[in-house]
């Protein structure tokens, strides 16, 4: 008799193609600590961060014009706990994509797949602690949980003290946007599972098949060069066709009407609440940009010099607009699914205009 042996996971459970668990292990012990501070400093930023995140919640409604449920008080981190909750949601983001791709090829062997999860844990958590370092907060969209507003204290405590600003001001600016994130999200009921959805469905169809992993990485080892270029998109540029660059691009827009709709309302109220805002902006704008050569090249690679753009874009679109019809108009961007920007709307914001109100 032969010994039977499994050739896969079951239907409607985690492949285990990503070792969730060692993705968090692996990002927790490769993330620095963040800056020295003693428990009562300690304390008493978070104490600081949670009154910012509350007092931002009326000023950005009353801006904004959306009104959203009260909802939860903002969940205070540090690093690691950053990493957890984003691992978590990242694997309720994408186990629906693995599940998909695995019921293609279901001849792998556990051991095949076990150590391939490993690999990609350790990837995963590798990319988490260096994004770790750089968050200041986030409004997690959870696929698979609650939904909160995250602000990681060491990043924002170091962040103050390098750009130098007061502490109080820079805290209830940072908050300011993304409380911003929090209402979009919670005034507009479709629209975190409209993200999702539409994130799930790029990320199965990025996901390459075994038999063209071959291809993919020659091809990225030809285009590797292209990947640090000021103003790309990183390594997804590379190892992506025309049609799929396009639905990026629909996406991307979606991204920046957000980012830059975030960045406008925490500006817009700013000088009611925020005395320094205007220092705190110049200086904030020169950190985004990346300081270190090591650091830009990095930001490039993985693509994120093209989310910094998306501020800039983003915002340009979102003035533009209301300066043509109000906010209450520019509000009927939140309508449905088509009244979102498309990529050539971002470019050319009166074109959303004529689209949307005629």
């Amino acid at each position: 008799m032969g010994m039977a042996t499994s050739t896969g996971p079951a239907a409607g459970t985690d492949p285990g193609y990503v070792d969730w668990d060692f993705a968090k292990a692996t990002g927790r012990r490769l993330v620095p600590a963040g800056p020295k501070v003693s428990p009562a400093e300690a304390a008493a930023a978070v104490a600081a961060l949670r009154e910012a995140a509350q007092r931002s919640r009326q000023p950005v409604a009353d801006t904004a014009h959306l009104h959203a449920p009260a909802g939860d008080a903002a969940l205070v981190v540090d690093r690691p706990g950053w990493i957890d909750a984003n691992v978590d949601s990242l694997r309720g983001m994408l186990t629906p994509v693995v599940q998909a791709m695995a019921a293609r090829h279901t001849g792998q062997s556990t051991a095949v797949v076990t150590v391939g999860g490993k690999v990609t844990g350790g990837e995963t958590g590798a990319l988490m602690s260096f994004l770790a370092t750089k968050v200041l907060g986030q409004y997690d969209l959870a696929p698979d949980g609650t939904p909160r507003l995250l602000l990681i204290a060491p990043n924002v405590v170091q962040a103050e003290a390098e750009l130098g600003v007061d502490p109080g001001d820079f805290r209830l600016w940072v908050c300011l946007h993304e409380e911003t994130h929090r209402v979009q999200f919670t005034a507009v009921p479709w629209l975190r599972q409209h993200l999702i959805e539409r994130a799930r469905e790029l990320s199965l169809e990025l996901m390459p098949d075994p038999d063209q992993l071959g291809a993919r990485l020659e091809q990225l080892v030809q285009n590797l060069p292209q990947a640090f270029r000021a103003g790309g998109t990183g390594l997804t540029e590379l190892m992506t066709t025309q049609e799929q660059r396009d639905k990026i691009a629909a996406l991307t827009a979606v991204m920046s009407l957000l980012e830059g709709h975030a960045d406008v309302v925490m500006d817009d109220v700013g000088p009611q609440v925020v005395p320094t805002v205007e220092q705190i902006r110049v200086k904030f704008q020169r950190r985004r940009e990346g300081t270190g050569s090591i650091d830009r090249l990095l930001r490039r690679l993985l693509g994120l010099e093209a989310k910094m753009r998306q501020y800039h874009d983003g915002a340009t679109f979102v003035r533009a607009v209301t300066d043509r019809v109000g906010v209450d108009g520019f509000n009927a961007v939140w309508t449905s699914p088509e009244t979102l920007p498309r990529p050539a709307d971002i470019e050319d914001p009166q074109a959303w205009v004529r689209r949307v109100h005629g």
